[in-house]
């Protein structure tokens, strides 16, 4: 039985997209011009006639007050984090604090989930993102002072509050009954 050719991708012109690239291609050669905003329109179209993008389904719910909650929430971490981070550089200590990297199993599963919550976290200074794992919905981390009691697990917490903040501002019905579930409990593995 001979093979079965794969589906054609649809050749669609995708008006958001040309407009998107078209901006990016004005800026690109130094500003909004007639002869750049033409020619960006022409490679915009060129593009997803030639390289036509697949058709993405995207099971995203937008929630005025979680996206309240969600930006307020970042903005206020964002800010102690920075001024933490600020002493802690400027203080100047010449002992090293032990850091390492630890793993948050999250409770959301959808891959746009997932990645919200990673950028999310990545936004914050203090930490940083080493490592998304898509296929056990696992974000790893770095983290400085590890040594302080507790830091790590309020690490976990930080994150999984996040996560919480992220579904209830973007996610499905059925993601938000899975994070009001516990949070899986990982085990630290012994030195």
């Amino acid at each position: 039985m001979p093979p079965v050719p794969p589906a054609p991708r649809h050749r669609r012109l995708d008006l958001p997209l040309i407009a998107w690239l078209t901006v990016i291609w004005m800026l690109l050669w130094s500003g909004p011009t007639w002869g750049n905003l033409i020619s960006g329109v022409l490679v915009s179209v060129l593009l997803c006639l030639v390289f036509p993008l697949p058709a993405v389904e995207l099971d995203l719910r937008l929630r005025a007050i979680g996206i309240v909650k969600l930006a307020g929430y970042l903005l206020y971490d964002m800010a102690v984090s920075s001024v933490t981070v600020t002493r802690q550089s400027l203080a100047g200590s010449r002992r090293l604090r032990p850091a390492a990297v630890i793993a948050v199993p999250l409770r959301c599963r959808t891959d746009l989930m997932i990645a919200a919550c990673a950028v999310s976290v990545s936004c914050v200074p203090g930490g940083a993102l080493v490592e998304v794992n898509g296929t056990t919905a696992t974000l790893f981390l770095h983290i400085s002072d590890a040594d302080q009691p507790g830091r790590i697990e309020r690490s976990r917490r930080n994150v999984w509050r996040l996560e919480a903040l992220v579904v209830r501002a973007f996610g499905t019905r059925a993601e938000i009954e899975r994070i009001r579930t516990d949070p899986p409990q990982h085990k630290e593995p012994r030195p």
